[in-house]
């Protein structure tokens, strides 16, 4: 029989805690993937493994996988196993953009492309970059990825004065948008929570009715201008988004 692998963290029981066997482990657990000894997409130990390796029953070891599994800090692959989920916590006083997030987090940013080209601007879209009926604005359709998981859908529309080539954009938007000399630099964002439809869920590979975060932003560039609206769908087990606030 091959040993059991040691874990790169410890576990020591609290034997006069109220709380139950499974979520002292589950706040381990929760504790080692905060601080990086398990990294995005790494595989978790089976049930066994950390049932021998920390000397609880199997069935603790599973009630504390089911908890972080109810968390979104955990994703089980049929006939795989249990992996990291990625997660992106964004601070709500900073402009910075999908790409910038997950470089700084580790992860490695990616889009799927659905469209990229222009249209004739919608109403509310007249009114968010304050331009004029029958102007022509860019439109940019994608799903943005952290390594290979989809994170969030996205729709960006800018003015075709702010973005003229739409196939120009590789990855990040806001790194193209800064060489050209029109990166936001403030923005306007509203946060609420709404429920997938058939489609949306498709996309986001998420059950149909679940909840995700709806993100409305304008973005304004130096001189004032609105330069860019975007509607993002971000899938809340996998987001967090952090503000610190202070009393006077």
């Amino acid at each position: 029989m091959s040993p059991t692998p040691a874990l790169p963290f410890r576990f020591k029981p609290d034997t006069s805690a109220a709380s139950p066997l499974y979520l002292q482990l589950a706040q381990a657990l929760s504790k080692a993937i905060a601080e990086g000894l398990y990294q995005a997409d790494e595989a978790l130990p089976s049930e066994r493994v950390l049932a021998e390796a920390l000397q609880v029953s199997r069935v603790t070891a599973r009630n504390a996988i089911e908890r972080l599994v109810e968390q979104g800090l955990i994703i089980r692959k049929r006939g795989s196993g249990n992996y990291i989920a990625p997660r992106l916590e964004q601070p709500l006083t900073r402009l910075s953009g999908f790409s910038e997030e997950l470089h700084q987090r580790g992860f490695i940013p990616g889009s799927r492309w659905l469209s990229r080209g222009f249209a004739t601007a919608a109403p509310d879209e007249q009114l968010s970059l304050e331009l004029k009926s029958g102007e022509r604005v860019a439109r940019l359709e994608r799903l943005r990825l952290a390594d290979t998981t989809v994170m969030a859908y996205e729709l960006s529309v800018l003015p075709a004065s702010v973005l003229p080539d739409p196939e120009a954009v590789s990855a990040s938007l806001y790194s193209h948008l800064g060489t050209h000399g029109h990166a936001p630099v403030r923005a306007l964002q509203h946060i609420r929570a709404l429920n997938t439809d058939a489609k949306l869920a498709g996309l986001l590979e998420v059950p149909t009715g679940a909840a995700v975060l709806y993100i409305t932003r304008v973005g304004y560039a130096a001189s004032g201008k609105a330069v860019e609206l975007t509607h993002s769908y971000c899938r809340s087990d996998y987001y967090d988004f952090v503000a610190e606030m202070r009393r006077e």
